[in-house]
């Protein structure tokens, strides 16, 4: 590794290169998020205050799901940015570059409980600067890492002809047509039909080029294209 760049390999054998955020980087967004949680407590147990005690139990689960919740949603369904992240341009991502998800991001923000001993991050930051890729104990056990954006490859579906599938394709099926898709621009024509060859079951026995195109056609009907 190189000027903190990692190199992974998709399953597509396509070479990805990640630039990984150093502590300074990370500790920034950590502030930026903690400050806008602790704002929006501050802002709301004024009012919350006035109802007694209801009001201060109100307070605390607040305090709860800004903690732990708000960092897991922002993960999943913020394509891997807090705002805090996303201020500094940061996205947590799988060790292979993919998304991340609901396990991983829950994972390693639970384990802030243990990363925080016995106070200022002293467990979590010790990995961080004794690891090349800069992971705190909860991104190693999630298997996560903490990128630049600008490194995350650009997931695209090229634009052709949309074609509704003749039966209705699992989530997992799904995702694989959308992944397969969205790397086709970065595969050879070669690479990309002996991919689509391994799923005679959507292409009905289509095969080259025309079997690549019938998966795209499905993955521009799967993002809302219509003829």
């Amino acid at each position: 590794m190189l000027d903190t760049l990692r190199e992974v390999s998709t399953p597509e054998l396509v070479a990805l290169n990640l630039r990984l955020a150093g502590p300074l980087s990370r500790a920034l967004a950590w502030a930026i998020d903690f400050l806008l949680r602790l704002g929006v407590v501050a802002a709301t147990s004024g009012v919350l205050g006035m109802l007694g005690g209801f009001g201060w139990a109100l307070v605390l689960i607040l305090y709860f799901v800004l903690e732990w919740v708000y960092p897991v949603l922002f993960e999943v369904l913020g394509d891997g940015a807090t705002p805090g992240k996303r201020a500094l341009g940061l996205v947590v991502c799988n060790d292979d570059g993919t998304p991340v998800g609901w396990g991983p991001s829950l994972t390693r923000n639970l384990l802030r409980a243990a990363d925080c001993l016995p106070f200022a991050y002293g467990i979590g930051l010790l990995p961080m600067f004794l690891s090349p890729e800069f992971r705190r104990l909860g991104d190693v056990l999630a298997g996560t890492v903490v990128v630049h954006r600008e490194a995350m490859p650009t997931r695209t579906v090229p634009a052709v002809t949309p074609l509704a599938p003749s039966a209705r394709l699992s989530r997992e099926t799904q995702r694989a047509v959308l992944t397969f898709a969205e790397r086709v621009p970065r595969l050879t024509a070669a690479r990309a039909e002996e991919l689509a060859a391994l799923v005679p079951q959507l292409t009905h026995g289509e095969r080259g080029a025309a079997a690549v195109r019938r998966l795209l056609g499905y993955a521009n009907y799967l993002v809302g294209r219509r003829a």
